[in-house]
């Protein structure tokens, strides 16, 4: 298995804007990874919501996170601005695939890279739901390209 590598802004259709806080910082005097996380979270929930897909206080199906992982090549700190690129590399009958990069200010390749995966389930129930169309259709524009 080869080492994963930074990637291109351009490898991600998607952006956004993320100020870290001075909260975000560890002892060790950069972002804690644990952070990251979170703004992965972040990127992909707006997203949804800001397509009118996510609905987190009533929608019927909900996204539950099932993997998650990351990547990381240079150090971010407060008070630098996080750029969130988002894309989709699977989208499943009931699951998708995001993939995260972070950009630490201007840099050109990512601090970090990651992924999680949803599992979209019915909210009562809790069992695995099929994709809503309109959430398919919200993702489509982020799908990467094969290979």
């Amino acid at each position: 298995m080869s080492r994963p590598q930074p990637e291109p802004r351009s490898a991600y259709p998607y952006f956004l804007p993320i100020t870290t806080r001075w909260m975000d910082n560890d002892v060790y005097g950069h972002v804690n990874n644990v952070v990251y996380y979170s703004y992965f979270d972040t990127v992909v929930n707006r997203y949804l919501v800001e397509r009118g897909v996510l609905d987190i206080h009533q929608g019927q199906t909900i996204g539950l996170v099932v993997e998650t992982q990351c990547n990381y090549f240079s150090s971010i700190a407060f008070p630098q601005l996080v750029h969130a690129g988002l894309r989709v590399a699977q989208l499943g009958h009931s699951s998708v695939r995001y993939e995260v990069g972070l950009f630490a200010d201007d840099e050109p390749l990512t601090a970090a890279k990651g992924h999680f995966v949803h599992v979209y389930v019915d909210r009562g129930s809790r069992r695995p739901a099929a994709l809503p169309q309109a959430l398919v259709a919200a993702l489509e524009p982020l799908r990467r390209a094969p290979g």
